[in-house]
């Protein structure tokens, strides 16, 4: 276990104030020095450091759309032009911001990953799909219009240190619906780590919003129906039997909801590595409203807007009731 944020400009963080940091002993309320997971950097002096106290939270920007899609009635793609800053910092797998009408009260933030972030033009790609009252707001945006932008975030995906460390293989994408788009990040890292990509998409839209990704990063599609009823359908198991059976698979990314990820968790040899969309309900982003926790045994609490996990650790020992 880690934490997203572990020495990095937005560490400490306000879990420090409260003795509930994720990574520190002292500041989570024993006496002894005696870090769950060391960082390369004291946590515990960075907070006396900085006059016992947490440093600055995330900044909210204020972006322009510049383009708006619709794709599918229930699916929104808008193009932001956005700081140069901020852009720099949401081009990592996992990178993902808090949106929201700038005409709206800050509880109308909704958290949604970055699908591209361009450094050259200081654009960011966001898909969004029509899930709930924050995201009908979000729809009612058009071109030209402002949008708030907090942010930047970094634990959209769990296991990030098993994409980084997956080279000179074969990986593989199993994508759903809106888990594509965050899917995408991932997609270029590891074609850029020289794996070539073999992707299983399940599009649940009218149209493949991510076709022109699909193309240019993946060795091999496989287009086909991947969950139902909550189980992997037959046919989706028999292609993805065969294909780890070639071996050599160095990596399996889960993008969809966290039945799929259990499922395949169930599926896939122990021996390889895995990574996932973070599922995990968030409204703060700073593990402060609690939105994001869950109970494991032994009362163990993990806020998962902060910490970062293997994917073969986010169900064990958690408790559902």
């Amino acid at each position: 276990m880690n934490c997203i944020d572990a020495g990095g400009e937005y560490c400490p963080c306000h879990l420090a104030e409260t003795l509930d940091c994720v990574l520190c002993s002292q500041l989570s309320g024993e006496k002894f020095c005696q870090c769950k997971n060391w960082c390369g950097v004291c946590i515990y002096d960075k907070y006396i450091s900085n006059g016992s106290k947490a440093q600055n939270l995330r900044r909210t920007y204020t972006c322009t759309i510049l383009k708006k899609k619709t794709p599918d009635k229930n699916l929104c793609i808008l193009t932001l032009k956005a700081p140069e800053d901020l852009t720099r910092e949401l081009v990592y797998p996992g990178s993902f911001v808090f949106l929201k009408n700038t005409e709206n009260p800050v509880y109308y933030d909704v958290p949604i990953s970055i699908m591209e972030a361009d450094v050259i033009r200081n654009t960011l790609k966001i898909a969004i799909k029509l899930n709930g009252i924050k995201t009908k707001n979000l729809f009612s945006l058009n071109e030209n219009d402002r949008i708030s932008v907090r942010g930047p975030f970094f634990n959209g995906i769990m296991g990030l240190s098993n994409i980084y460390e997956a080279k000179n293989g074969t990986s593989l994408i199993i994508a759903c619906g809106i888990g594509i788009a965050p899917s995408i990040p991932i997609m270029k890292k590891l074609h850029s780590n020289n794996n070539k990509i073999i992707s299983f998409i399940d599009t649940q839209f009218k149209n493949n919003f991510s076709e022109k990704y699909l193309n240019d990063y993946s060795s091999k599609i496989v287009n086909c129906r991947i969950l139902e009823n909550g189980y992997l359908t037959e046919n989706f198991k028999s292609i993805l039997k065969d294909c780890l059976s070639g071996g050599n698979i160095n990596l399996i990314h889960c993008g969809g909801p966290d039945i799929l990820i259990y499922r395949i968790i169930q599926f896939a040899d122990k021996s390889i590595a895995l990574s996932c969309c973070n599922n995990s309900k968030m409204n703060c982003g700073e593990g402060i409203c609690s939105s994001c926790t869950k109970h494991y045994k032994n009362d163990v609490v993990k806020r998962l807007c902060k910490v970062q996990m293997d994917p073969r650790e986010l169900f064990k020992d958690r408790k559902f009731i």
